[in-house]
């Protein structure tokens, strides 16, 4: 199997405000989601393991623990293709702040702590836990990647002292105008 795509959160309530949907997906080496399109989302694409190539703009190359924002804006058609090593990726997806606007690329490498997405309804903040060691994460949505699972749960703030990549939303969980009805 080239591509093992495995959804672990997709709210249909607008119950995340802008958040949409979190994929764990894995690619065999060399192997790609195949040419789509995008258009009025951003993407936040965490690099899990492995690499990855994006085919769309500079066609920049991503290694793990790189962090790439896609905003799809008006719309776009791209690619991303795994290298040699294949690839393990958190894709998430959350409704454009600009949905008319250009689309843009860009990569956060070896990202940790606060990641400035710009937009003033999500923020980010990764950190990576080592075998033995402990990270206090803070509060919002937790989203932590395990050996051969992903866990996804709304807490207060804690310790994480499984190895793994941590994650955590914080998101404006206000109702958004298309879930009010």
């Amino acid at each position: 199997m080239t591509l093992d795509q495995r959804v672990v959160l997709a709210p249909d309530d607008g119950s995340l405000g802008p958040l949409l949907r979190i994929a764990d997906d894995r690619l065999a080496p060399g192997s790609g989601y195949g040419t789509h399109a995008h258009r009025a989302v951003d993407v936040v694409a965490v690099v899990l393991a492995g690499s990855l190539r994006h085919r769309w703009g500079d066609g920049a190359a991503m290694a793990a623990g790189d962090v790439a924002v896609l905003r799809a804006g008006a719309g776009l058609e791209h690619d991303e293709i795994a290298g040699d090593d294949g690839a393990r990726v958190l894709q998430c997806y959350l409704r454009s702040a600009a949905p008319s606007a250009a689309p843009t690329h860009e990569v956060h490498r070896a990202a940790e702590g606060w990641l400035d997405l710009g937009r003033p309804d999500a923020r980010l903040w990764l950190a990576r836990v080592a075998p033995g060691t402990s990270v206090t994460v803070p509060e919002g949505l937790l989203v932590l990647r395990r050996a051969d699972d992903v866990l996804v749960e709304q807490q207060p703030g804690r310790v994480v002292q499984e190895p793994g990549v941590a994650l955590v939303w914080r998101l404006d969980t206000g109702r958004p105008t298309w879930a009010e009805s």
